[in-house]
């Protein structure tokens, strides 16, 4: 079957996504949450251990970290632009203490945060400013830029980050959760051969997934478009 074109109107995901699907996007807050503790974790390993010797680092470690008790407490405006306490927000962070471990992790945070307030946009700038090898951030943050992508309507570049998402985390976990959501993508696109690459991986990879339960139904039902 041909691929139909489309239009980039903002998407609904409720109507795109059946109520599986939709629960990272529905729920994003308690997801952006449990990548918020891997952040975390990451910035007490990077930011107070390792560079803690070097002077700037350690400055830009302490600007941080009162940002990071704002973020854990889902005060995401004042994380991101600061206080009347002395605190400079992520955003300054980022700015001043670019090229610090503490500085480039501010970014993700600022990402974060813009997610949080509906500001997609933002968040794909940020998030995308972020530079790490981490196997355990990179794919959580490229999740999260996915359905960025699919809240501005931006539907290709959507699935594509969420099946690069997928590949990144290669999780019994997380990858099926970002190629249910892609695959669902792809379906809306019009694009139903490239769902059913995506289901069939949940099938033939990720088998012990809860997704791959019912997957056979996905694929059946992209296959008959």
């Amino acid at each position: 079957m041909a691929e139909q074109k489309h239009t980039q109107d903002p998407l609904d995901m409720e109507e795109a996504l059946s109520t599986s699907e939709a629960f990272i996007i529905k729920y994003k807050g308690k997801i952006l949450g449990a990548i918020a503790a891997v952040v975390i974790i990451i910035a007490g390993f990077m930011g107070y251990k390792h560079f803690i010797s070097e002077p700037r680092e350690a400055k830009a470690s302490e600007a941080i970290f009162r940002g990071e008790s704002y973020f854990g407490a889902d005060n995401f405006e004042t994380a991101l632009n600061g206080d009347s306490l002395g605190y400079k927000g992520f955003l300054k962070v980022a700015d001043e203490f670019s090229g610090t471990a503490a500085g480039n992790l501010a970014n993700a945070y600022a990402g974060i945060c813009y997610a949080q307030l509906g500001n997609y946009e933002e968040a794909v700038k940020f998030l995308n400013k972020f530079s790490s090898d981490d196997q355990l951030i990179n794919p959580a943050l490229l999740g999260t830029m996915g359905n960025c992508y699919a809240q501005l309507g931006q539907l290709d570049k959507a699935a594509a980050t969420l099946m690069k998402a997928a590949d990144k985390a290669d999780s019994q976990a997380l990858s099926p959760i970002y190629l249910i959501q892609a695959g669902q993508l792809f379906e809306k696109l019009g694009k139903n051969s490239e769902a059913i690459k995506a289901y069939t991986l949940i099938k033939d990879k990720y088998f012990n997934s809860y997704q791959s339960m019912d997957i056979d139904k996905y694929i059946e039902r992209a296959s008959i478009k």
